[in-house]
């Protein structure tokens, strides 16, 4: 009687089992709506696990046991988090592939969202193409980002960040387009490229992504990040209605119709910002919860503090999209970008550190000088660009006797900031690092000189204009300073303009085009402009 009873509690059990994968789940079928398919899973999620996906941590801290046993919603790589030093795009799939087993193997069997910033580049990952800022290629740099960070595994990119910079010594602003709305708006192009083109039919106003080259992208911060009082980082922005709604609204604006999948401020919280409701930070964490949840955020960041599909990636491997990272393609596009960016606004330490050419938010949260990522730098695209017979000394600091007693033609002299991120560059000052200015002065007095300054935002200058030759303005050009070279040696003219404005002194700030007392060393909108050299064929 019990060989019989047992038995049948087998036969009872493996009936179950095999009732329950046959049953038919609305929300797997990708031919039911999606409205449909959302109810349908929502009705079958417990409390736990629909926390579960409101939260997103660190990749530092996750695991696929982690990612099962609290339903983990999504994971972020905040910035220098990387699976190992120099990890190649395999490491990262699989890496991602880890914890999304654990996502897939719940009960439910929900995928995780893994996200990224990628502000100028798949900027987390060693041997990526950084890109410079330009209004005319931003749509081909949006797709040549959106390859390189699906070459990693991962569909979930917190970019663009389209904040309106009012004041340059605010720690962000390079990550930022403009001063002016206007470029911020036509910079949401970018959008697009990281997504793909809406189609014709498609509702409008609605988020849409692409194919699985593309990623889903995120419009940061949050309206007015970019006119905090004093240019001081997640400090308050004080302005009426009509500017908030005329400088800083219109981009977000532009983003929806653009079809971004998310904004930061679905709603994600920006990296404990649910902590920073109260002040002090944390005073009252449960209150802050609620009152984050009941603001209308969907998603919460807290990387640490915690108690697309598998077949996707590996299709993203068999179709070896691992080879466009830093693709050759990718890093021409750079080039031609960097070519573009220029400014010449009049007719160092910095010349060979790739570190330096690339700024924050690069392999490391803050950046770091010297030699990070693979890419070209000033000096090596300088000796690139030379005729053989000519020689070409680095001195990082020359001495006035060493200038005088090399009888030097010319000078190039590339100086500007350190790598710095988010609050770390908040600055009151606005000066290039050291030895910068002497560096300047003593080549400049000695040798015919041309000054490349590489800096995320405009810095002070005045005082040594009239000894400099030419002053070029670099920005962040990334990991392909070729594109200098291009242009120094004239294969290419500078077509380049200001969209931020360039201040006499920091007295002056905030100053933004348009302003009353408007008194700038360069203005928005300046640019000399020149024609690529032409060689004749018989010289």
């Amino acid at each position: 009687m019990r060989r019989l009873l047992a038995a049948a509690l087998v036969a009872l059990c493996l009936c179950t089992a095999a009732a329950m994968e046959a049953e038919y789940m609305k929300y797997k079928d990708p031919k039911q709506p999606l409205r449909v398919r959302i109810k349908d899973l929502l009705s079958r999620m417990t409390l736990e696990e629909k926390i579960g996906q409101m939260t997103q941590i660190e990749r530092k801290v996750a695991s696929a046991d982690i990612m099962k046993k609290y339903f983990i919603g999504s994971i972020v790589s905040g910035g220098g988090s990387v699976p190992g030093l120099k990890a190649s795009a395999e490491a990262w799939i699989n890496m991602v592939n880890e914890f999304q087993t654990g996502s897939l193997s719940t009960r439910l069997g929900i995928p995780m969202i893994y996200g990224i910033d990628a502000v100028h580049g798949q900027n987390n990952v060693y041997n990526a193409t950084i890109f410079p800022h330009n209004v005319e290629l931003v749509k081909k740099i949006g797709a040549a980002t959106a390859l390189e960070v699906r070459a990693t595994g991962i569909s979930y990119a917190f970019a663009p960040c389209i904040a309106v910079c009012r004041d340059p010594r605010w720690g962000r602003c390079y990550e930022s387009y403009s001063e002016d709305h206007k470029i911020v708006q036509s910079m949401t192009e970018i959008i697009p490229g990281l997504q793909g083109e809406i189609p014709s039919k498609y509702p409008k106003n609605f988020p849409f992504v692409g194919p699985r080259t593309k990623v889903a992208g995120c419009a940061k911060h949050f309206v007015g990040d970019g006119g905090t009082t004093d240019g001081i980082n997640e400090n308050n922005t004080v302005i009426d209605w009509n500017g908030l709604q005329n400088i800083h609204m219109p981009a977000y604006i532009d983003s929806i119709r653009q079809g971004v999948a998310t904004v930061m401020g679905f709603v994600i919280s920006d990296m404990w910002g649910i902590d920073r409701i109260t002040t002090p930070s944390r005073a009252n964490y449960t209150f802050s919860v609620q009152a984050g949840i009941h603001a209308g955020i969907d998603m919460v960041m807290v990387p640490e503090e915690y108690v697309e599909f598998i077949d996707d990636l590996t299709l993203l491997v068999k179709k070896n999209l691992a080879n466009h990272l830093g693709s050759k393609e990718h890093r021409e596009l750079a080039r031609e970008a960097v070519r573009k960016s220029l400014v010449l606004l009049k007719n160092g330490t910095h010349a060979d550190d790739i570190g330096n050419q690339c700024g924050g938010w690069t392999i490391e949260w803050k950046g770091l000088s010297g030699d990070i990522t693979s890419g070209t730098t000033i000096l090596t695209a300088v000796k690139n660009s030379v005729d053989p017979s000519t020689e070409v000394i680095y001195n990082v600091n020359p001495d006035r006797e060493f200038l005088k007693s090399n009888n030097f033609s010319y000078a190039i002299v590339a100086v500007g900031e350190l790598p710095y991120v988010e609050t770390f560059g908040d600055s009151k000052t606005l000066t290039i690092a050291e030895p910068g200015y002497s560096t300047m002065t003593d080549v400049c007095e000695s040798v015919r000189c041309v000054v490349v300054i590489v800096s995320g935002r405009p810095v002070f200058i005045e005082p040594y204009l009239e000894k400099i030759d030419a002053l070029v303005a670099a920005w962040l050009p990334g990991t392909e300073g070729q594109g200098i070279a291009d242009v120094l040696f004239g294969d290419y003219g500078f077509t380049g303009k200001l969209a931020r404005t360039w201040f006499r002194t920091v007295d002056q700030l905030p100053m933004n085009v348009g302003d009353s007392d408007y008194d700038p060393l360069f203005g928005f909108g300046y640019g000399l402009i020149t024609s690529p050299r032409v060689v004749k064929a018989s010289q």
